[in-house]
């Protein structure tokens, strides 16, 4: 997946976090970044004494992170996208390590759970006895 730098800017929840997305461009801000065919995911050195763990599902793309931030996406993966869209050549090619994965496992388990219960609504619906029942 590929995304212009204005299709990133309208992903982002304001503004402001556009502004402060820009301020984490630098690579030197990141001692990790890496990628593969599924995801994007780097660790963007902030204030405190860990990194904060950013990841992007390209299939959506979705994002996860790490920081406090009530805003989605926040700054870091905003950040983050932009850094991959503008310095691909700064990410490697690597592995999920293991945050990214059970990131992923999670999103597939809450997507498969959602199916169940969309299917389970759409048999209730279409089983007679049970619309005979609420009726009543």
């Amino acid at each position: 997946m590929t995304l212009s730098r204005d299709q990133i800017i309208s992903l982002s929840p304001d503004s402001a976090s556009i502004k402060a997305a820009e301020k984490l461009l630098n690579p030197a801000q990141w001692p990790l970044l890496q990628f593969n065919d599924k995801a994007i995911w780097g660790e963007c050195q902030g204030s405190g004494a860990n990194p904060y763990q950013s990841r992007i599902d390209l299939s959506g793309p979705a994002f996860k992170c790490s920081c406090p931030s009530r805003k989605f996406p926040c700054k870091h993966g905003l950040g983050l996208l932009l850094l991959f869209a503008n310095q691909t050549q700064q990410f490697k090619s690597a592995a999920q390590p293991a945050w990214v994965s059970d990131w992923f496992a999670s999103r597939t388990k809450r997507a498969e759970q959602k199916a169940e219960r969309t299917a389970k609504q759409a048999e209730e619906i279409a089983d007679p006895t049970a619309q005979a029942k609420r009726a009543a």
